[in-house]
């Protein structure tokens, strides 16, 4: 760690990883210890973030202190996240998704409409360029703090938003900590109302039911070995990316990573029957948990508030009509067209979370939800293909229609 220009503290890689143990453990202790989180479904590590978040405001509020990450570390999380994520999924559970998956997808791109819709008449109404609607639309919600930054210069430069950068960063920051916090409620609403329960047995993709957390099954043995497999397939997937780049398409590693891990985990079991693989084991769902655990607390207690406080306003107005369009959209377009069944309630949890901050975040309120009332797994192959995959496909088009209005 070290001090520049007299009041910016830059934490290195490893400080920061160990800060984000801590964090994660701070959001597990004070969410077992209170029931309205439990009830809520509020995922742990949001807990932890927010908390950790609040301090550095602070800090900065009070000896001007401002705390800079390394976050190198939560990125490889991330890949390792989705990694598993791919290792678990079998093409029968890919197959048995399918008409949901299409039907989720439709509702998905016709939200990222309605939502630069809303952006840009609310900014229109506020006196505001079609450019901040724009960035406090899907550019900073559905796309997030990458889709944010890389579109900030253009907006910038074709619409005079000299600070396009600050107000994109400043929605997807506000949008992440919505997304954490309305995933969870949202479920709780709709499970008890139709009072839903789990319809599939086995074990969760991500974590360990809180009933089962005593009953594990986990060795040395099984731990590496699922971190075998997943190192296998990242080292794959880094070069699968880098050869499709060289085509002119850019996707995000965890994506590549992804693909690579499904393709191995529904071809290597089959020729190598008798060899151990990690799929639907504890051990690999253990490894799943960690990971987003940790992405997640790490990413919100990096969050500089004391930025998004500086750009209230029209800022906050039209988030405001985009929280209530999400949850509107969500009870009463997402729900019933899913079914109104438990998959339906975990997936509108998924879809208030990569809808208003990231498909992470996403994933972080289904596991909480299924941790508490049991397995939706094709809930966890549909929202990372469509959340992490179509919607920045679809998002580059958008943005760019909406900014030629």
């Amino acid at each position: 760690m070290e001090i520049i220009n007299g009041n910016i503290l830059q934490v290195d890689d490893f400080v920061t990883l160990t800060l984000g143990i801590i964090v994660l453990f701070v959001g597990i202790t004070i969410t077992n210890r209170i029931d309205f989180l439990q009830k809520y479904n509020i995922p742990e590590p949001v807990t932890g973030g927010i908390i950790a978040s609040v301090v550095g405001l602070i800090l900065y509020a009070s000896f001007g202190l401002e705390i800079e990450y390394s976050l190198y570390a939560r990125d490889v999380f991330l890949i390792y996240f989705f990694t598993a994520i791919g290792i678990n999924a079998r093409f029968g559970q890919l197959l048995a998704g399918g008409k949901p998956l299409v039907i989720f997808l439709g509702l998905t791109l016709a939200y990222l409409t309605l939502q630069d819709t809303v952006g840009f008449a609310a900014a229109a109404a506020m006196g505001q360029p079609s450019g901040v609607g724009v960035l406090v639309g899907s550019a900073s919600l559905a796309g997030g703090h990458g889709t944010a930054i890389a579109w900030a210069p253009t907006i910038a430069e074709q619409q005079g938003v000299t600070n396009a950068l600050e107000i994109g960063v400043a929605a997807a920051t506000i949008g992440l900590v919505i997304a954490s916090l309305l995933g969870g409620p949202i479920a709780s609403f709709l499970l008890s109302r139709y009072n839903l329960k789990s319809e599939t047995e086995g074990n969760l993709m991500v974590g360990i039911e809180r009933e089962k957390q005593d009953d594990t099954t986990i060795t040395h043995l099984n731990l590496m070995g699922a971190i075998l497999v997943i190192h296998i397939a990242m080292i794959i997937g880094f070069g699968l990316n880098i050869a499709i780049a060289e085509f002119g398409l850019k996707l995000p590693l965890f994506v590549s990573c992804m693909m690579v891990a499904i393709l191995m985990t529904n071809t290597f079991p089959l020729v190598a029957k008798k060899a151990p693989w990690p799929t639907g084991t504890k051990a690999l769902a253990l490894i799943s948990e960690f990971s987003l655990g940790l992405f997640i607390a790490m990413s919100l207690m990096g969050m500089q508030l004391w930025e998004v406080a500086g750009l209230a306003g029209p800022l906050f107005g039209i988030l405001a009509a985009q929280v209530i369009v999400a949850v509107l959209f969500i009870l009463f377009v997402v729900f019933p067209v899913m079914g109104r069944n438990y998959l339906a309630a975990v997936l509108s949890a998924g879809f208030a979370g990569f809808g208003l901050g990231a498909t992470p975040t996403a994933i972080a309120n289904m596991s909480a939800v299924t941790k508490t009332h049991g397995p939706a797994p094709t809930a966890f192959i549909i929202v990372p293909l469509v959340g992490a995959f179509f919607v920045d496909v679809a998002n580059a088009f958008l943005i760019q229609f909406f900014l030629t209005l």
